[in-house]
């Protein structure tokens, strides 16, 4: 098939490209900045599309930060929760809308191209807080993108029911290189391994590392992270 897949430069649209891709799709990506203050992640999506030599469309949207008020990644007067999140930290993390705004983008792309479909790395551990990343958004999606014009498309998530785990360890069978992702929402230089999702990221490749035990973190954290050691006694929370 041919694809049009988002790609933040996070682990699990990056991923989810080079799955498509090993699957023996064509693929083209699509990135949007938005106004979040962790646009470095689009460095990374492109860097990951330039490994995988397919297609990277950087599209500038970030006139929305104006009306994304009440998210951490879009805010500056909304603080970035630490730790492992919980349903109240994860919604300072929420951007209204912002799944069906990208989706919109991506399928307006896939009609241009005549694609035949759409994909997105919604996964099983983002269900709980976003409800833009649940079978039953991505399936209204779905519809819309057959209704709304005349070229019909599929929305694809073949990460929908998978964990982060699941994730790690699938680009481990297709030797995509991880390191060449970006998680964290803290805006650093590296990542600051004690934002909620850095936290998800240290705890899939752990995870994943007692299923296999060739998978390595490969992940440059702050001086200032508390070890994987540490957050694995703590049960993923901060203690200090």
């Amino acid at each position: 098939m041919k694809i049009v897949s988002l790609l933040s430069g996070g682990m699990d649209s990056s991923t989810l490209a080079a799955s498509l891709k090993h699957e023996g799709h064509e693929v083209s990506t699509i990135g949007v900045y938005y106004g979040q203050s962790h646009d470095r992640e689009l460095a990374f999506a492109e860097r990951s599309a330039a490994m995988l030599e397919i297609p990277f469309t950087n599209v500038n949207l970030s006139s929305l930060q104006a009306v994304f008020a009440g998210s951490c990644l879009t805010d500056k007067n909304v603080a970035l929760p630490e730790g492992r999140y919980d349903e109240e930290s994860m919604k300072a993390t929420v951007v209204p809308n912002r799944n069906m705004i990208l989706l919109s983008v991506a399928i307006a792309k896939a009609i241009s191209i005549k694609a035949d479909a759409v994909a997105y790395a919604a996964h099983a551990g983002d269900h709980t807080i976003y409800p833009d990343c649940r079978e039953s958004f991505a399936d209204i999606m779905n519809r819309a993108a057959k209704e709304c014009d005349w070229h019909k498309l599929d929305l694809v998530r073949p990460f929908i029911t998978q964990t982060k785990e699941d994730i790690v360890v699938r680009a481990h069978e297709i030797e995509f290189n991880l390191a060449n992702t970006w998680s964290c929402y803290a805006g650093g230089d590296v990542h600051c391994g004690r934002c909620g999702t850095c936290i998800e990221r240290r705890e899939a490749f752990h995870l994943a590392s007692l299923r296999i035990p060739d998978i390595v973190d490969p992940t440059q954290y702050s001086s200032k992270a508390p070890s994987i050691t540490e957050m694995v006694a703590n049960d993923w929370k901060l203690t200090d």
